[in-house]
């Protein structure tokens, strides 16, 4: 058992958010009970995690996806009226963190999504900000686009799209998890023979075309899944917590 406040002041710590400028308010984002032992981890704050939340009598609900987005249409009706009632009638709480996630050396999107790929020692691309939300390293042994697709596809459990820029075999390779196709410029001026990300928009494939950089589209979702699960299992470890990750199936 933990202390609200000691639960939240614990993450913010470990995924230094604090100095991160974000779209979204990282941390706490809606108050519950004042002691944590049982914590739901999940990609985003859906309605039904939240209701796996409830049948669990979880105190906290951690998420990369929360709520409260720069631009959101700030009534609180609808569904938003739903996901909050939810979390208020239950007393749970609401943490969300977003970039920190994505860019933590050890715990994060990145970092998780370079382990799948086989990269031993990854560098961000200090071109991006934040550090860390572009990742670039090399691969053990040179690999054909075909076999990594196949290895993704594998690991993430979901079919991947892919570009083939007809440059041969792969070393090097950049990423960034979820809705990063607009790095793919700074992908290749790093040198990245190989762009992976979640998301591809119509203008990527033409600019992975003419740059002459491979590219795989893996899913917005299926790329971010492997952050928040070592994040909770990281916990369970440290503060002694049931943590249960519960996967919400999403195509994107």
């Amino acid at each position: 058992m933990i202390t609200r406040q000691q639960f939240v002041a614990f993450i913010d710590e470990k995924l230094g958010s604090a100095r991160i400028k974000d779209y979204c308010p990282n941390g706490l984002q809606v108050e519950g009970r004042d002691t944590i032992r049982t914590v739901v981890t999940g990609v985003t704050a859906s309605q039904a995690l939240l209701e796996q939340a409830v049948a669990l009598n979880a105190d906290a609900v951690l998420v990369h996806h929360g709520y409260f987005w720069k631009n959101e249409a700030m009534p609180v009706v609808g569904m938003k009226k739903q996901r909050l009632a939810t979390l208020l009638r239950h007393d749970i709480n609401l943490l969300a963190y977003h970039l920190p996630l994505d860019v933590h050396p050890e715990l994060g999107n990145n970092a998780q999504l370079g382990k799948i790929l086989g990269i031993t020692a990854p560098q961000p691309v200090l071109t991006a900000e934040p550090a860390g939300v572009l990742q670039m390293g090399q691969l053990p042994a040179p690999a054909k686009l075909t076999q990594l697709a196949a290895t993704l596809s594998q690991q993430l459990q979901r079919e991947v799209l892919l570009e083939d820029a007809g440059i041969g075999e792969i070393r090097t390779v950049a990423w960034c998890t979820g809705g990063g196709q607009g790095y793919i410029e700074q992908a290749a001026e790093a040198g990245a023979q190989l762009f992976v990300t979640g998301e591809v928009s119509e203008q990527t494939i033409h600019v992975a075309r003419e740059l002459g950089i491979h590219f795989i589209a893996a899913g917005h979702h299926a790329t971010e899944r492997y952050g928040i699960k070592a994040l909770g299992e990281y916990l369970a470890a440290e503060l002694g917590l049931s943590v249960h990750f519960i996967d919400i199936p999403n195509p994107a």
